[in-house]
């Protein structure tokens, strides 16, 4: 989409800074790399074009994305693959204005592959070097494990990230979530704590509403990565808004992976209007249709997003991002000035 086909609301919001801190970074594989990688490396693919790649886009569920997801991801192999990669989502980030991400790394996934994180890394440290240099680009990354593998095939991945401890800001718990839950992973957890980590993990997207009470209780997060499904526990609505844990929420994806039916039953404004630290944010947009602006835009177009909903949207992304107290209030100053130039 072009900043002329969106809505208003989402218009003014184009050239605002934004923060997005829900994205894993092989979703943002785009169809025409992931087809020139695979050629690349020859990895045979079930698909010859763009287009057969796109129309395997329609998800049943989560497990059914899942499963193009790391085939997707299987292209994966060297330095240059993993720069193209970050450069490709960074460039995203320049041209909506995200000043500050935070990108979900899974070097899980490309251990089948026989590719170590200092492969990933090299790729990875080039390609936010020359965007940090560029456009003064903000990137947190958050080693995120797998939660369909063993807790301790993640303990060894969480040994083996030691001595790139200072690539990373926090940790995370990603893939199928309904029949992995946050009990498995408490020493996870708690080693990572040890190391200095910030601690975030998925809840509440296809699992239940106490997913995300034990997440909290049992992990000791700070912030929730989707956390719909909070909306069935009453009490959990009131604990999370008392203690503004953030939700970094994913409107096309819940749309995408049938969590909701429509945008028109997604219920982030009700979740904002009980005061709770929601944000938007893309998770694998190659897959779910659109960026950090498609989602706010989809927003505008089916539940008539307002300037001040957006604007409380954009101000918990800052509120919520795992930076120090200083940068947070740079980050505040950019939007200060924007709103006084674009009020």
């Amino acid at each position: 989409m072009t900043n002329e086909s969106y809505g208003p609301v989402t218009q003014w919001l184009a050239a605002m800074p934004k923060a997005e801190l829900h994205l894993h970074l092989d979703g943002s594989l785009r169809a025409p790399r992931l087809l020139q990688l695979a050629a690349k490396h020859g990895v045979a693919l079930p698909y010859a074009s763009v287009e057969e790649v796109e129309a395997a886009y329609d998800f049943s569920d989560l497990q059914s994305f899942l499963d193009l997801y790391y085939l997707g991801a299987s292209v994966l192999r060297d330095a240059e693959d993993f720069y193209l990669l970050m450069k490709d989502y960074l460039e995203v980030c320049r041209v909506q204005n995200i000043v500050h991400c935070e990108i979900m790394v899974e070097p899980q996934t490309y251990l089948p592959q026989g590719v170590e994180l200092s492969v990933v890394l090299e790729g990875f440290d080039k390609a936010i070097a020359e965007a940090k240099n560029g456009w003064g680009q903000s990137v947190g990354l958050i080693l995120s494990f797998l939660r369909h593998l063993p807790e301790a095939d993640c303990l060894a991945m969480l040994d083996a990230a030691d001595p790139y401890r200072e690539h990373f800001c926090a940790i995370g718990l990603a893939s199928a979530e309904r029949d992995f839950p946050p009990a498995n992973f408490q020493t996870l957890y708690r080693e990572a704590g040890k190391r200095g980590y910030e601690l975030t993990a998925h809840a509440g997207e296809e699992g239940p509403p106490s997913f995300i009470r034990d997440a909290l209780q049992l992990l000791s997060v700070s912030r929730i990565d989707h956390g719909v499904r909070a909306v069935d526990d009453e009490d959990l609505l009131h604990q999370l808004a008392a203690d503004r844990v953030p939700l970094t929420v994913c409107p096309l994806s819940n749309v995408r992976l049938c969590v909701y039916d429509s945008m028109a039953e997604h219920p982030i404004f009700d979740l904002l209007a009980q005061g709770l630290c929601v944000t938007v944010n893309s998770d694998d947009p190659a897959y779910f249709g659109g960026d950090l602006l498609e989602n706010f835009a989809a927003l505008e177009s089916e539940l008539a997003m307002t300037r001040e909903q957006a604007l409380m949207l954009v101000r918990n992304g800052f509120e919520a991002a795992f930076l120090p107290s200083d940068a947070k209030l740079a980050l505040d100053e950019q939007l200060k000035d924007y709103l006084a130039s674009n009020p």
